[in-house]
């Protein structure tokens, strides 16, 4: 499918009490309003909005409209990686209008942006400027589809009465997914919970503008309508069905793929608990199973490629770190955790049930990126380990669980 008419996407950069920008360009200012460098801060329920020489105007909502392709924003200190391992700030760089609005208590910041110009931050943000054309051109359709996907969902899910769950709560289990619950202000997030959008602060490269142009307009479909065609860097090794890790609804585009025709998982079945253990104990045969630097920087950009054991790691905790770890994560009160015992796994070997035992209380835990977050300060790498209950006298110990892929989930 192609479309011709570019829409203007909304993309949420930073939630904060307050925050810095300048404008650079010939920005059509509120009403009041005159400056290029502003502080915005919630102040009796609206927006404190000053200019560098300390005039002051409050309102609900601002807008600064761009003139021009040239115009651009800068905003300071915007965290990227949220609650990853990778989390850092940076000051941004953005084309196009800048929306300020009050979102939890914190002034948002929103992008407003043509779609296309959009996924030139994208191409250039989730992937290297050395990837071949022809994956920066796979990538720009993927993540167009995605996006738009997105936004038809959000417009059915305001015609419908009842509200949109994204998890089962029983006395027995807590099943959550992460989907787009978090975003009903804008379209689409700036990090990687929805795709990588940094703007302009990174180069756009010739090769990510050659791909955006060369498939302008283009989208995947299946049965007519745009594909939501979520992605991640690394494999593992096959691929999982969609419903395994996000809403419980099946989509044929989105199920298990093995990544080489010849490769070991073409003859194990990983939802088994013995053929999981045995390929995850050990090192087979993936595309993204190498540590070569040249590949890598083919694909990842520069602080993607600071995680050297992204195949094959492992993590430990005693009984009482993993134990307030999952209290603080989860909110839920397990007491000393006893032991933690797969359920279920899909067809990738990530754990989609994770039943932990404590003294308090037993509960199942699910699905993928649940587990990823109860398990860590930031996310496990991925869901797909095994558990040894090391010095386990009397039920209690260490835990140790080796995890073969750094494979981020995109919510």
């Amino acid at each position: 499918m192609e479309l011709t008419n570019q829409p203007e996407i909304q993309v949420g950069i930073m939630a904060e009490p307050s925050l810095l920008f300048e404008l650079k360009g010939n920005y059509q200012l509120p009403s009041g309003c005159n400056g290029s460098h502003y502080k915005a801060s919630i102040h009796r329920g609206e927006i404190l909005l000053t200019n560098q020489w300390g005039t002051m105007r409050t309102a609900k909502e601002f807008q600064f409209r761009s003139s021009s392709g040239n115009d651009s924003f800068q905003l300071k200190g915007v965290t990227i990686g949220i609650d990853f391992h990778w989390e850092q700030k940076q000051d941004q760089e953005f084309r196009g209008s800048l929306k300020l609005i009050i979102e939890a208590g914190k002034v948002r910041a929103v992008n407003l942006v043509p779609l296309e110009e959009y996924l030139r931050s994208v191409i250039s943000s989730e992937m290297s400027a050395t990837s071949s054309p022809e994956l920066l051109k796979a990538h720009a359709v993927v993540s167009r589809s995605w996006l738009m996907a997105q936004i038809v969902k959000s417009k059915k899910l305001e015609k419908q009465q009842e509200a949109y769950q994204t998890n089962i709560e029983t006395d027995d289990e807590h099943i959550r997914w992460y989907d787009r619950e978090d975003h009903r202000l804008f379209d689409v997030c700036a990090d990687d919970h929805c795709q990588r959008y940094q703007g302009i602060t990174k180069i756009i490269s010739d090769k990510a503008n050659a791909a955006i142009d060369a498939t302008f307009g283009e989208f995947l479909l299946s049965d007519n309508e745009i594909c939501d065609a979520r992605f991640s860097k690394c494999c593992g090794g096959i691929s999982e069905n969609f419903e395994n890790v996000w809403e419980p609804v099946y989509h044929p585009y989105l199920s298990k793929i093995v990544d080489q025709a010849d490769g070991c998982t073409t003859c194990v079945d990983l939802r088994q608990e013995d053929e999981a253990q045995s390929w995850i104990r050990n090192s087979p045969a993936a595309f993204c199973n190498t540590y070569d630097r040249r590949i890598l920087s083919q694909v990842l950009p520069d602080f993607d490629q600071r995680t050297k054991d992204f195949y094959r790691w492992k993590v430990s905790y005693s009984q009482t770190q993993l134990s307030m770890l999952i209290l603080q994560r989860t909110g839920i009160d397990f007491g000393h955790i006893i032991r933690m015992e797969v359920v279920s796994r899909g067809h990738s070997g990530r754990i989609i049930k994770l039943k932990i035992t404590g003294t308090k209380r037993t509960k199942t835990i699910g699905k993928e990126l649940e587990i990823r977050r109860a398990l860590s300060k930031t996310h496990l790498y991925s869901s797909a380990f095994v558990i040894d209950h090391l010095d386990n006298r009397s039920g209690l110990g260490t835990w140790c669980w080796p995890l073969p892929d750094r494979c981020r989930s995109d919510g």
